[in-house]
This record gives C-alpha cells, sequence and structure tokens, in this order.
C-alpha cells in the first residue's frame, strides 16, 4: 500500500500475445513482474482491442479488425518450468473476415505487362531505372531446379543455356528480377567484380566462382549481380518498385530497412509455400552456401510484444489508471530457425538431415541480407518469453507481414 500512495511510480509490464485465426485461440503471456497470481490479471475485450488489467495498470492492446476476444474465455494454464517468472492463460477469439483484409502483396506478385514501374534504391530512395514498361513478366523455375535437371533427363542438360531476358521482359525468379540493362543505367549503377571466397580460394576442385555486383552509385548499397553483358538481377530485398504515379513517394515502411527487410522476406516465403506446397526453406548466399535453415510452423499468427511498458500507477487504489500508448497486434510468420555457423551437436544433426533428405527449397539472398535477417530474428526471438524461445533443437522466431 506505500507504493500506492505515492504521486506515481513508473512499472515495466511484461505480455505477450499470439492468437491463431484458424483455430481460434490464443495464448496470453504475463511476466511475473506485473501480476503475481493468476487472479491478478482480468482480460477483457472490446472492438478490435483486448484490454489487460492488474493491480499495477492496464493494458490496451489494439487486434486487427474483425478479431474480437470471446468473453469470459481467458482461463489461466499451466507454466510449466516457467511458472517462476509467467503467468500463462488461453482465451477464445472471433473471426470475422474484414472486406479490407488483405495478403500482403510481394514484388512478384504486384508485376504487369504493359503497366508503367520505376525501380528505386531501397536504402537511398534514388530512382535506378527509367520508367519501365514490360511487355512480358514471365516467371523462372523455382529454386535449384538446374542442380536436379539430371533426375529429370537421360542425356545431356537441353536446359544448358542461361534464361535470359529480352529488352522488354522482366523475368522473376524466388528472390530476384531479371531485367534488360539500359544506357540511362550507367548513369544510377556502378558494378565491380567481387572477391574469391576464402574457402573456394583453397580449395582446388571448386572453380573460382567471382560475382560482378551491382552498386548504387549514390549510396554504394549492392542491388544484384551483373549476370550478363546488357542484363541486371536485382534482388527484391534490395529495391523499391512500384507503378509510376508522377512524382509519388514510396510509403514510410519502405524507409525503415529493417521492417522492409522483414516484411518482404515474410511475404514471400509466404507465397513460395502457398505455391510451392513447402515450409521448409534453406536461406543461402550467392555462392550456394546455407546461412540459415527456416521452418515455416504457421502463417495465420496474430501476435503482440509488449516487454517493457511502462503505465503510472496513481494514488488511489480506486482512480483509474493511465494507459501507455495502444501497442498493436499484428499479423505474422512463427518460424523455427537454426543458424548455420557455428551449430551446436544437435543443430548439426538437424543440418546433417535437411541435407540427406534433400529438405529446404532455397532461398538465395546476398550475404549482407542474411545477415539483416538474422539480426531481425535473433531480435524477435530475444523478445520473446523465456518459454517461447525455443522448440526441439529449434530457435522460435516472429516475422510480422
Amino acid at each position: 500500500m506505500a507504493d500506492l500512495e505515492e504521486t506515481s511510480t513508473t512499472h515495466v509490464l511484461e505480455v505477450f500475445l499470439e492468437l491463431r485465426k484458424r483455430l481460434q485461440s490464443g495464448l496470453l503471456i504475463v511476466g511475473k513482474a506485473v501480476a503475481r497470481r493468476p487472479a491478478d490479471v482480468v482480460v477483457t475485450g472490446g472492438d478490435s482491442s483486448l484490454c489487460i488489467q492488474t493491480l499495477r495498470g492496464e493494458l490496451s492492446l489494439a487486434l486487427p479488425a474483425g478479431v474480437a476476444l470471446e468473453q469470459g474465455s481467458c482461463i489461466p494454464t499451466p507454466a510449466g518450468e516457467s511458472r517462476d517468472k509467467e503467468l500463462h492463460y488461453r482465451l477464445r477469439i472471433t473471426v470475422a473476415r474484414s472486406p479490407d483484409e488483405e495478403a500482403p502483396v510481394t514484388v512478384m506478385e504486384a508485376l504487369r505487362a504493359n503497366e508503367t514501374y520505376c525501380f528505386h534504391c531501397q536504402s537511398c530512395m534514388t530512382r535506378l531505372l527509367e520508367d519501365r514498361v514490360f511487355k512480358r513478366v514471365l516467371p523462372l523455375p523455382n529454386g535449384n531446379w538446374n542442380a536436379i535437371v539430371d533426375d529429370w533427363c537421360c542425356h545431356p542438360d537441353p536446359f544448358a543455356k542461361k534464361l535470359l531476358p529480352r529488352a522488354e521482359d522482366c523475368l522473376v525468379g524466388d528472390t530476384f528480377l531479371l531485367l534488360h540493362r539500359d544506357d540511362s543505367c550507367d548513369q544510377t549503377l556502378t558494378d565491380e567484380v567481387g572477391p574469391v571466397g576464402v574457402e573456394d580460394s583453397h580449395d582446388p576442385k571448386k572453380p573460382c566462382r567471382r560475382l560482378a555486383l551491382v552498386y548504387c552509385k549514390s549510396c554504394s548499397s549492392v542491388l544484384g549481380e551483373a549476370i550478363a553483358p546488357g542484363m541486371l538481377k536485382l534482388y527484391f530485398t534490395q529495391v523499391v518498385v512500384e507503378t509510376a504515379v508522377g512524382d509519388r513517394k514510396a510509403d514510410t515502411d519502405s524507409l525503415d530497412r529493417s521492417l522492409f527487410v522483414e516484411r518482404t522476406i515474410a511475404a514471400r516465403l509466404l507465397e513460395l509455400s502457398n505455391s510451392l506446397s513447402t515450409f521448409h526453406f534453406a536461406v543461402q548466399t550467392p555462392d550456394e552456401k546455407n546461412f540459415l535453415l527456416l521452418w515455416l510452423l504457421n502463417s495465420d499468427s496474430i501476435i503482440a510484444s509488449v516487454p517493457e511498458t511502462r503505465v503510472e500507477v496513481v494514488k488511489s487504489v480506486g482512480s483509474t489508471a493511465l494507459h501507455s500508448p495502444s501497442p498493436r497486434a499484428v499479423g505474422a510468420l512463427k518460424v523455427l530457425y537454426v543458424v548455420c555457423s557455428n551449430p551446436g551437436p544437435q543443430q548439426s544433426d538437424i543440418m546433417s538431415s535437411w541435407e540427406v533428405n534433400v529438405i529446404g527449397h532455397p532461398v538465395v539472398l546476398p550475404l549482407k541480407v542474411c545477415e539483416e535477417l538474422l539480426q531481425v530474428i535473433d531480435d524477435s526471438n530475444s523478445a520473446l518469453p523465456g518459454s517461447m524461445r525455443h522448440m526441439r533443437s529449434y530457435e522460435v522466431a516472429y516475422l510480422r507481414l
């Protein structure tokens, strides 16, 4: 009671919420710094919102349109080994599909023939290419098709010739676009041959593969590769592509590098999973070395992680606690992952199993982007409650859509 008589005291409110739209259920985790007993937490629902009340304050979470708590459904559930640090609650939700609800649209899905597009460097938003109108937008074979062609044919590879775009073509790969390079590119792009990998330089059995990297002249960011004279390979994590409408600028999400990488890759993984019916992905560098193994566990999660929300405790118990700014629950992919560098014994077994059983659709990204993705995933993992960070020998993370 002594604390309640002070003018105000700041506390840290630790809350994690995961809702599953398909299962119409959810898990709420509240840290013991906020509530010591299950009865200390009261959960109510409003119009697309969730209100979590404790003796120390009140937190309102904004939910997506059409998602609502089933009143009275929130009940305590055992927290297992985390019972000394966390309180767990199960709850039920109702999900009404909103007419405004749309799946995220990737660059690959948005491109259409006979429309005019602008290409910008994502890092500095410099316009890279003059307005482009493609007569043909064609998909390339998925992933490692060239590596398994021997399993299809009993004669020499009939696909040995590279698939390259014509002047008004756009060829769409899993993680990149192939475009014709015109004279205007010399004003905005520059090329440089990358160094030979350390391992490849000491391995006589491996050919020395040096990539001709393409950079933005304005900010020196790597955009892709010059795969052949007059041809460009641009990675979708490096460019912002939008229809040409006057001088319209990209939305603010495109300017936040970490958020752009997270959402762009998440949307692409979801699209590949739906089109190929696969849930396992091997994130590789351009030299075809595995960097991350990702297992897409579910794609219907709605999450809110509020590790340090500060609320004020006012003078009297009967007064209304001041609300913190309302965090928003967002759609996300739940993934299990293994980092391929310096793995432990259990992770090494997983990597061997994936390799032997040819598990994992290849997702090739520049090394820097792989490192950025790993940082995003590690940050997500570290923000989770302790009980949620690991599953078997995998680590757990969420990629926001």
